[in-house]
């Protein structure tokens, strides 16, 4: 049972981090530069420098707020079940094991 529960925890955390860290990010560059982000940084029209700036910031932002709030969402998984939850515990990287 544990484990299906963070089969939605688990990502559901890192969805709605993403949506949040993305609306914050939006709003303080607007309030950093007075514009608006570019829409698609990979159009040529966008210039280098506000294109990579974007990537930057907006990458920054939404990869530590998806690592804080998943990294809580295991905190509160381990208080609910005891245990870490499932592919998060020592040595287990995922990986598929093969014996021989």
């Amino acid at each position: 049972m544990s484990s299906i529960v963070w089969k939605f925890v688990g990502p559901g955390a890192g969805i709605l981090a993403t949506a949040v860290a993305g609306r914050v990010t939006k709003k303080v560059w607007v309030a950093v530069t007075k514009s608006p982000p570019p829409d698609n940084p990979e159009d040529p029209d966008v210039a280098w420098k506000e294109a990579v700036v974007w990537a930057l910031a907006s990458g920054a932002v939404i990869g530590l707020t998806r690592l804080v709030v998943e990294r809580q969402a295991a905190v509160w998984y381990r208080k609910s079940f005891g245990e870490l939850p499932p592919g998060l515990g020592p040595g287990d990287d995922g990986a598929v094991k093969e014996y021989s």
